[in-house]
């Protein structure tokens, strides 16, 4: 299976606060989950996201400031590399990163109305 692209947004927005946007290459666009808590880097912690809307692949290089509107805020990119999908269902995402920060397995699980984030051995 191909590599696609990913990237992670250390977004300080002035509405939403400090999170951590998860954006992985995905059909031409960029689907996005935000995480108050950066993404876990160790086995047995999982972090809880909500999806969002899809962003346009030029988000992938973005570092910034953005002045105005929804997301207003500064942006820097907290990791960013190359990813496989090794399983995907409508509820479940497994999926292996070569970033500089994420390395190895993670699963994107629904859960209630978002979405659970974790790091597995496999």
């Amino acid at each position: 299976m191909p590599r696609l692209k990913f990237v992670v947004h250390e977004h300080d927005a002035r509405r939403a606060g400090l999170h951590y946007d998860l954006r992985l290459e995905m059909g031409g666009v960029l689907k996005d989950w935000a995480f108050r808590k950066q993404p876990p880097l160790e086995i047995g912690v999982k972090r809880y996201g909500v999806q969002q809307e899809d962003h346009d692949l030029m988000w992938l290089d973005f570092e910034g400031e953005i002045k105005e509107g929804y997301g207003a805020g500064t942006m820097r990119v907290w990791d960013r590399g190359e990813y496989e999908i090794l399983e995907s269902t409508g509820d479940k995402l497994v999926l292996r990163f070569y970033g500089s920060r994420l390395k190895g397995t993670y699963v994107l699980l629904r859960f209630k109305e978002g979405w659970l984030f974790f790091k597995t051995r496999a």
